[in-house]
C-alpha cells in the first residue's frame, strides 16, 4: 500500500521553492497527493510562486471528461486536491492512501493562517451580494487581524467586472477565494491568474453560503462517514440531478480498476 507521511508545518530554510507534489490519475484527471497541502501552498506563497487550486470531486471529474476546456484547466493547475469522498474511494481502489481535504476546510485553514500575518491580504469574490458580505464579515470578526483586500459578489455586469479586475490587480491580494460554481470559477481563475501571479487562487464553490450562516455544513460525524454529499442533498433537494454523477463516477472508477488488473495479468 502506498502510504503518505505527515509533514510538519515548517518552511524550507533556503530560497528553494517546494518540490512538485506527486499525483495520481483518476479517470484521466490528476489528483495531487499529500497529507499537508497547506504547508506546501504557504511555502510557495512565501517564495512568491502563485498557485491555481482545483478542489476535485466526482462531479468535476465527470464534467471534465466531457469538457476539454475544464480538463485542460485541471491538468494545468498547480494543485488539485481530493475534495470529494468519491475521489478517496477511487484512490483506495488503487491502494493509494490519501485523506480527504474538502475545499471549505482548505479555505478556512488558509484564512486562519492569513489572520495571523501582516502582509497577506485576502479577497472574497462570488456568491450573492449579501452572502459574500456576511461571509467576509464572519471571518473579520473571528480574525480581527485578517486583512481583506476586497469583497465582491458574483453577479456583475461587464463594466463592474472590469472594475473588479482592476481592483484585484491594484491591491495584489495573496489569497483569492472564488465562489462562482463549477466550472465557471475554474475558467475565471484561469483567465485572470496573470493579474496576481504570486497569489493562491482557489475555487471554493458554496463555502460562502456556509460561512455566512445561510446554510449549515454537515456535522463532523457525517463527514467522517463520507456522507457529506447526502447531507447536502437533504438540505438542497434540487441538487439531486448533480448527485447522479456519483454513481456514474463509482461505476467508471471500478471499471478502470478492473481494466488495470486485467492488464497486469
Amino acid at each position: 500500500m502506498n502510504a503518505l507521511t505527515n509533514h510538519s508545518v515548517n518552511f524550507m530554510p533556503d530560497d528553494r521553492p517546494s518540490e512538485l507534489l506527486p499525483q495520481f490519475p483518476i479517470l484521466g484527471q490528476p489528483v495531487h497527493l499529500s497529507n499537508d497541502y497547506v504547508s506546501w501552498l504557504l511555502d510557495r506563497l512565501q517564495h512568491g510562486i502563485g498557485t491555481h487550486v482545483v478542489t476535485m470531486n466526482a462531479e468535476i471529474v465527470i464534467y471534465a471528461n466531457r469538457d476539454p476546456e475544464l480538463s485542460s484547466i485541471i491538468h494545468n493547475a498547480q494543485l488539485v486536491t481530493p475534495d470529494g469522498s468519491g475521489i478517496i474511494m477511487a484512490l483506495k481502489l488503487h491502494n493509494v492512501v490519501q485523506p480527504r481535504y474538502a475545499g471549505i476546510d482548505l479555505g478556512e485553514d488558509l484564512l486562519r493562517w492569513a489572520g495571523n500575518q501582516e502582509q497577506y491580504p485576502v479577497f472574497f469574490y462570488g456568491g450573492k451580494p449579501q452572502i459574500v458580505q456576511q461571509a467576509a464579515q464572519k471571518w473579520q470578526t473571528e480574525l480581527p487581524n485578517l486583512k481583506i483586500a476586497g469583497v465582491e459578489h458574483g453577479y456583475l455586469d461587464a463594466e463592474a467586472e472590469s472594475k473588479l479586475l482592476r481592483q484585484i490587480q491594484a491591491t495584489q491580494p495573496k489569497i483569492i477565494l472564488v465562489a462562482l460554481g463549477m466550472p465557471r470559477q475554474e475558467i475565471w481563475i484561469r483567465d485572470n491568474f496573470h493579474l496576481c501571479p504570486q497569489a493562491i487562487w482557489i475555487g471554493v464553490g458554496g463555502s460562502f453560503d456556509v460561512w455566512s450562516g445561510v446554510k449549515n455544513r454537515a456535522p463532523q460525524y457525517i463527514r467522517n462517514l463520507d456522507l457529506e454529499w447526502l447531507y447536502r442533498i437533504l438540505q438542497e433537494p434540487s441538487r439531486w440531478r448533480r448527485a447522479l454523477a456519483l454513481p456514474q463516477f463509482a461505476i467508471l472508477a471500478i471499471a478502470e480498476r478492473i481494466r488495470g488488473q486485467d492488464k497486469a495479468h
